[in-house]
């Protein structure tokens, strides 16, 4: 059985830290902790759980830190999370067995990243993160913000899940954007991937005539892969949609499709792009292969797009369309992923009256 060294970044995280080591303290066999400037109990909490906390002087960048963290770890494999992340029951179990079926030749392992969720608690965005990695390898951390891991060797996907949930207190909410103004205004040359989570962040905070300068002069660097050119396109179009521009909008959603095979979440706005002119048959073909397109262990998930959200729309469009039966069938799908959606619920009676009145007439 292999044994892991937790490694976590904090400060002034005394809202959420117990719960997330509370939910991995089992599963783990050494917590580190390096703290960079709380000022609340977060030490204090952090010294229940572990006498392996450590101070670290900010420096407005988050892979230093990272790195710092690791160095302290002293197991064969190191595992990493924020202090706002837990990791569910089952998803604990699922980490134990890992533990023990783990292949000593595995370099990394990847899990997914739950964000967000519907009011039924269903994963709405994910992506995929590699979470442990071995000691030995030295991998390092990169970038001052929105930091990643440079892995490379024998990589394994798991099935584990890594739970985000907020504090939602406003914590830091302009710390990563204060980064990057840090950065601009001090000169520092910006890569690719800078470039982009600068303008995801601008666009968070609804500058999103900045935003689109940034997420051009992301795609015209040429060297960004496929999944987050695909996605800047999109996010461009919600920055135009937003700024009043809806036919340069739709321009950058067709866009996306000159980055590889449509995704979901482009699949749904093409659909709706043909439902606005209610061309029902050509939005049809469009959900539908949103459905198809669904992808494992996918870098980035809008699972939302892929499962309730064309499903919904087929229905209103086979209604359309007048097939009722299939409308209805599309309807009892979405049902599975919102059951309690008043949208559906009014559908399932209006096509249940509908499925009445064509049995009457035959």
């Amino acid at each position: 059985m292999i044994e892991i060294s937790l490694c976590l970044i904090v400060k002034n995280e005394e809202a959420v830290l117990e719960r997330c080591l509370t939910s991995v303290k089992e599963v783990v066999d050494e917590v580190i902790i390096l703290d960079t400037g709380s000022t609340d109990r977060t030490k204090e909490i952090a010294a229940s759980f572990t006498d392996k906390v450590y101070d670290f002087t900010w420096v407005n960048h988050f892979a230093k830190a990272r790195n710092k963290a690791f160095s302290y770890a002293t197991k064969p494999y190191i595992m990493w999370l924020d202090a706002d992340d837990i990791l569910k029951e089952e998803d604990r179990h699922k980490l134990k067995e890992l533990k023990s079926t783990l292949e000593e030749k595995v370099d990394a392992v990847s899990m997914d990243y739950h964000l967000a969720f519907d009011g039924n608690g269903g994963v709405t965005s994910s992506i995929r993160r590699f979470r442990i990695v071995k000691r030995e390898r030295g991998f390092v951390w990169h970038g001052a913000v929105h930091e990643y891991l440079e892995v490379f060797g024998e990589l394994h996907h798991s099935d584990i899940a890594v739970t985000h949930l907020s504090a939602d207190d406003g914590h830091d909410l302009t710390r990563n954007l204060d980064i990057y103004e840090g950065m601009k205004a001090s000169g520092q040359a910006f890569t690719p991937r800078d470039l982009l989570y600068y303008a995801n962040e601008l666009t968070d905070h609804r500058r999103f005539e900045d935003a689109v300068e940034y997420y051009l002069k992301f795609i015209k660097t040429d060297k960004g892969w496929s999944e987050d050119l695909i996605r800047s396109c999109n996010k461009l179009a919600d920055c135009y949609i937003n700024l009043g521009l809806p036919k340069v909008a739709k321009d950058w959603t067709f866009r996306a499709l000159e980055y590889g095979k449509p995704k979901p979440e482009t699949c749904c706005r093409i659909g709706h792009s043909f439902m606005e002119k209610q061309a029902f048959s050509e939005a049809v073909f469009w959900y539908e292969m949103a459905i198809r397109n669904k992808e494992e262990n996918a870098y980035f998930q809008n699972v939302a797009c892929e499962t309730w959200i064309p499903n919904l729309q087929l229905a209103v469009c086979y209604d359309k369309l007048g097939f009722t039966e299939k409308a209805n069938e599309h309807n009892e799908q979405a049902a599975t992923f919102l059951p309690n959606d008043s949208r559906i619920e009014y559908n399932r009676s209006y096509f249940k009256e509908q499925l009445q009145l064509l049995k009457q007439n035959d």
